[in-house]
């Protein structure tokens, strides 16, 4: 095929990717109830239509100024990305002013490197640091996917959210090899990279809709919401879940007995497949009964309700009030303080010192709180 046939087929699967992409987030940015993470996910599609039209061969050229929005748009893609990442995998994620700060940013120095406003030695020098920067984030968004898979408790999510981000990042890794790489391309070479470019964005498109569309007939919640979309405050990570009929009875009474009577949970190190192997199961069956039976979406979140509340049970107990907070922490199960103080202010809204003094004000003023009442009800 010559090179007008690859640029046609070029021209055809960026215009697909970007009606697919653009169609994906009219559907999530629609939803009234929409999460901050479908948001991130809807301007992630699209980035990703934007870079489709923009690089589309035969881009007319006398738009320089009318595809400011579409370079603008493009430019936050691998932010928006990375932000993606954190939300669909991490439950506690919280968006914070300086996400945007940091998306200014890199939109800013792509605007100024893209319309001559910094000079030529110092456009060379950022336009190869935004490259290095957009890699970056494609490396710390599967940093994020890693460190967090083995305590994901959903297994849809698990499967799909793995696939979406891994094909992703090989995109972007693609691309950014490509801009850094100073080999020049013959003439037939640079269509078909191109093509090649085009079509992975298409199938990415194609990938993206159907997993989104596919979880969200079961839980959308379990796709995009993070921790803020779960009703109980005390684990960001806890769904109400009242369909039990899949989990057996026995075997969520095995687990409560090992929780409870035995708090495993302060075993050092403890991970699903130890506790798997206590339980005599496959991995996958104790990540169902505590996803499906308990309600949990996180491993650790599941671990840290029964230390938190053994940790509040030492903080209120006025025998204990001289016991270091770092030793109910380490007695609790906690491997430091700084987790301990994190999970506890977010069960709580306090810290584990402010907690303990308020118990113990109470405590102090239920004496004679009851004196008083004895008091007035004492016959004259």
């Amino acid at each position: 095929m010559n090179s007008a046939g690859l640029i046609a087929l070029d021209n055809g699967c960026r215009g697909a990717a970007a009606g697919l992409l653009l169609m994906f987030a009219a559907v999530l940015l629609r939803d009234r109830n929409a999460t901050s993470a479908m948001r991130i996910a809807a301007t992630l599609a699209g980035a990703g239509a934007a870079s489709a039209i923009i690089e589309a061969p035969g881009f007319p050229s006398e738009w320089h100024w009318g595809s400011l929005p579409l370079i603008a748009l493009s430019s936050g893609g691998s932010v928006a990305f990375w932000l993606w990442a954190r939300a669909t995998f991490d439950d506690d994620f919280v968006f914070r002013p300086w996400h945007c700060g940091l998306c200014t940013v890199l939109v800013g120095l792509t605007l100024m490197a893209s319309y001559g406003a910094l000079t030529s030695p110092v456009a060379s020098v950022v336009d190869r640091a935004l490259t290095l920067a957009n890699l970056a984030l494609a490396v710390l968004a599967v940093v994020q996917t890693v460190t967090t898979w083995r305590m994901d408790l959903v297994a849809r999510r698990r499967r799909l959210r793995v696939t979406v981000l891994l094909g992703t990042l090989s995109y972007i890794a693609t691309n950014a090899v490509t801009n850094l790489s100073s080999v020049a391309t013959s003439a037939w070479l640079s269509p078909a990279r191109n093509l090649a470019n085009a079509v992975g964005l298409c199938l990415l498109a194609v990938l993206a809709g159907w997993s989104v569309f596919r979880t969200a007939r079961t839980n959308q919640a379990l796709m995009l919401a993070p921790a803020g979309a779960c009703a109980d405050r005390s684990s960001s990570a806890l769904i109400r879940n009242a369909d039990r009929s899949g989990i057996e009875p026995a075997l969520l009474n095995r687990l409560e007995r090992l929780m409870t009577a035995e708090r495993i949970y302060r075993r050092e190190g403890l991970t699903i497949g130890s506790l798997a192997a206590l339980m005599n199961l496959p991995e996958y069956r104790l990540r169902q009964i505590i996803n499906e039976g308990l309600g949990y979406r996180n491993f650790n979140a599941f671990l840290n309700r029964y230390r938190i509340d053994e940790a509040k049970a030492a903080l209120t107990d006025s025998s204990q009030k001289d016991v270091p907070v770092l030793t109910i922490a380490m007695d609790a199960g906690f491997q430091s303080l700084g987790p301990f103080n994190r999970a506890f202010k977010a069960d709580t809204g306090l810290t584990p010192t402010e907690f303990r003094r308020l118990a113990l004000i109470r405590e102090t003023s239920k004496p004679q709180s009851e004196a008083r009442n004895f008091e007035i009800g004492k016959p004259h």
